[in-house]
Order: C-alpha cells, then structure tokens, then sequence
C-alpha cells in the first residue's frame, strides 16, 4: 500500500520549522494541497513573521506541489476561522488538520509564574481546540476527516520543569478520546501523536549523536500514517529516532469493599490488589467505568439491576 493524499487539502499549524515543516513537506510531497500556518514566533511564543510559513510554501510549489502560508495565531479564534475559510475560498474543503502549533516557557512549578503556565496551556490545548472547532462543521458535513493532536512524553509521563506543556499535552489526549467518539458516525478519526525529535524545543537537551538520530523526518513517518484515510482513532502514536510505540491506558480490575469495609485504611491494606496489572482492561469511555463498577458492586452483593442499572 502507497499511502497518498491526492485531492485532498491539509492545515499544518507550527508548520515554519522543525516537525511542523517536515509534516507539511511531507504531505505536499504525498498529493495534498497543504496551508502552512506558522505565527513565526520565538520558542516562547514572542513576536511573529511570516517569512518561515513563506519559505517552507515556496520549497513545495518548487518541488511541484501545491500551498499557501498563513500566519493565524492559534489561539485567536477569529484568525483560525479566516484561515480555514481561506482553505475553502481557494481548495473547497479540508481532510487533515495537523494541530503542531507550541511553545515551551520550562520552568520549575515553584518558580512558575502562573500567566506562563496559562500561556502554553492556550498555544497547546486551547489552539488545538480553537483549530478542531474551526474545521469540524466542515468535517462533519463532508462525512470525512482526519485530525492529529500533537502529545508529548511530558504529558503522557511528566518531565521536570514543565508542569505548563505536560498538562497541555495530556489534555491535547483527553480533547482526543473525546472527539474520537463524537466524530465516529462522521467518519473523523482523531489521533495523538507523542514525537522524540531534534527541534527548537530540544536543541539544548540533545548532544550531536542523539540529534542525528532523533531526526524529525522519522517522526513524520508516523504522522502521515496517522493522517491516511485507513488510520485508525484513539490512536496514541509515539515516534522517535525511528522507533514506533503505542502508549495505551488502561484499568485495573481492582477490588469490591463492602460498605463498612469503605475506609481509607481497608484501601491501603489492599492497595495492592488495587494495583494489580493482571486482568487489566482498556475502556472505550469514561461510562464503560461507572457501569463496570457497579456491576462490580451488585455482583458482590447478590443484586440483580434491570439492563444493569443503565436507564
């Protein structure tokens, strides 16, 4: 199989450099027509320029393909909404949104002003909403659509000094599991990717060895899988230095107390049955927890609910 992406049209936000400019080649050099949004901001997120989003859009038009730069900032709703209008005005429609767009403001959280920490939670996870909201009526009407949130190690498992982007990037995979569900019926698949790769943000933590192996081409890889029309959803994609992983959550089966039993001591005395991986199971959504307890609960208690409980 040859994955292509031929007639359709892609919106890479953060597209100037690093990953966001390899997706965007990437894409471009795959068929799609692609908008290469990029505020043209330091790593913090000051200042803005277009000349990055212009050069990456006149490498593509040179090797043949087809875009247009645009320098919304993502958290700017009014921007977004004139960036994928300017999408439909030229190309008529949009099948992937690649939400790339970030920041990084690295700071101890004792040390961390609170205005940083809200200021990367809007670049990460508000943008990623404000982009989602702006091409999901479209999605929805063309009953196709494919959209890539953009996680993070540091979300997923914690990294220190960057309390701000971890809880964006873990929010970017709860806005994920959400949409997936949302979108199904439409055909929009929505997927995360958690990148390992040499860029802006990682110039100072990586020596020359590691950063000729942790190339952003090799993530890209993963994002343009992630971006095909046979991809699946709720996918948490991580890629790096060419190698390719899942990070999945699950739950325990955990243990019934009784109600008198329903102290915090009876949990640390069973706290490791609570813990127990064997059995553990993945939940399509958060209800599929509420019932499984409480057919938990009534089985230890010999109680038989009609269709278990669920009105």
């Amino acid at each position: 199989m040859t994955i292509r992406f031929d007639g359709q049209v892609a919106i890479v936000t953060g597209a100037g450099n690093g990953l966001g400019r390899s997706h965007a080649f990437e894409l471009a050099a795959r068929g799609a027509k692609v908008v290469v949004n990029d505020l043209g901001a330091s790593l913090g997120g000051e200042g803005g320029s277009l000349s990055a989003a212009d050069k990456v859009v006149r490498d593509i038009i040179a090797k043949g393909g087809e875009a247009i730069a645009n320098g919304a900032n993502v958290t700017d709703k009014a921007q977004v909404d004139a960036m994928v209008a300017m999408a439909i005005q030229k190309w008529g429609r949009v099948d992937i949104l690649v939400n790339n767009a970030g920041i990084l403001r690295d700071k101890s959280f004792s040390n961390m002003d609170i205005e940083n920490f809200s200021t990367v939670i809007d670049v990460h996870l508000m943008g990623a909403a404000i982009c989602t909201k702006a091409v999901w009526g479209i999605m929805r009407e063309q009953q196709y659509g494919r959209i890539i949130m953009t996680s993070s190690s540091s979300g997923l498992y914690g990294n220190f000094g960057q309390a701000n982007y971890g809880a964006a990037k873990m929010g970017v995979v709860g806005l994920m599991n959400t949409l997936h569900l949302e979108g199904a019926k439409y055909n929009i698949h929505v997927n995360s990717l958690a990148p390992a790769a040499a860029t802006r943000m990682t110039e100072d933590l990586f020596s020359a060895e590691v950063t000729d192996l942790t190339t952003v081409k090799s993530v890209t890889a993963a994002l343009a899988y992630l971006a095909h029309k046979d991809a699946p959803s709720k996918v948490i994609l991580c890629a790096g230095a060419g190698v390719y992983a899942a990070t999945r959550i699950y739950e325990t089966q955990g243990i019934y107390l009784p109600p008198k039993q329903q102290t915090p001591e009876n949990i640390a005395e069973n706290i490791d049955k609570i813990l127990d991986a064997d059995a553990q199971t993945m939940l399509a959504q958060g209800s599929e927890q509420v019932v499984r307890f409480i057919h938990k609960a009534t089985q230890a208690q010999g109680i038989e609910l009609e269709n278990g409980g669920v009105q």
